[in-house]
């Protein structure tokens, strides 16, 4: 299984990623509104309740302050909580737990205190959905000493960063992209395979441009690079 890899959706890749930590380790838990009998309203976490049960996948009220509060909450005492936030639009509620609380606890305890929670986030538009509820909120927390911030722009890249994220001793918020969630790709099934946080890749080598760039761009600008290398012979 080392190098075996499967073609899967985004979505699948979140929910393997997921499962693969919670048989792992015991200490990672998810939560959100409709995670466990529906499934995520997305349909990241289907599945996830009939393995591991309520208590590992919990449904909570409609209450982000109070869902962020009791991740961080959970996290301090030593459990790994992934938080659902659905529409990345509702992590407003979230900021004052996580920016005055979660990103500042390592400091206050002089680097000794930890809060490994990830706040996953659906963003951006593209699925129809209306102006609250179609942003990307992300350069906001960039901002912020204390958090990490993580947009993976294929499947395997979902798998590998999310693993990390889930194992990282710091609170990560991880983006994935609406309309992405069917994006197909071929992903490593190695229960080990994780990809560092904080750590570019290099997707194609060029001589003319480079181009930086991270989540859902990803996809479209190595069209573009193909597309001005067939129009003008640029090496992107």
């Amino acid at each position: 299984m080392e190098n075996e890899t499967k073609v899967m959706s985004v979505r699948d890749a979140i929910i393997l990623a997921m499962s693969e930590e919670m048989r792992r380790d015991e200490n990672v838990f998810l939560m959100g509104e409709d995670v466990g009998i529906f499934g995520g309203d997305f349909g990241t976490s289907v599945g996830m309740l009939q393995e591991f049960g309520k208590e590992r996948v919990r449904d909570t009220p409609i209450s982000e302050n109070a869902i962020s509060g009791c991740a961080i909450g959970a996290a301090m005492t030593g459990l790994r909580p992934i938080v659902d936030v659905t529409f990345m639009d509702f992590i407003v509620y979230m900021m004052d737990n996580i920016v005055n609380q979660a990103a500042k606890t390592r400091y206050m305890f002089g680097g000794k205190g930890q809060v490994p929670v990830v706040f996953r986030c659906a963003a951006g538009s593209g699925v129809g959905a209306a102006a609250q509820h179609s942003q990307s909120l992300e350069a906001w927390f960039t901002h912020i000493p204390g958090l990490k911030v993580v947009a993976p722009g294929t499947p395997a890249d979902v798998k590998g960063i999310l693993k990390s994220a889930i194992r990282d001793n710091n609170t990560v918020i991880f983006l994935e992209y609406k309309a992405q969630f069917n994006m197909k790709g071929e992903v490593p099934l190695d229960p080990e395979f994780t990809i560092p946080l904080g750590k570019a890749e290099l997707k194609r080598e060029g001589k003319d441009v480079t181009v930086v760039t991270y989540g859902r761009m990803l996809e479209r600008v190595l069209q573009a690079a193909d597309q001005v290398r067939e129009a003008d012979g640029v090496s992107v």
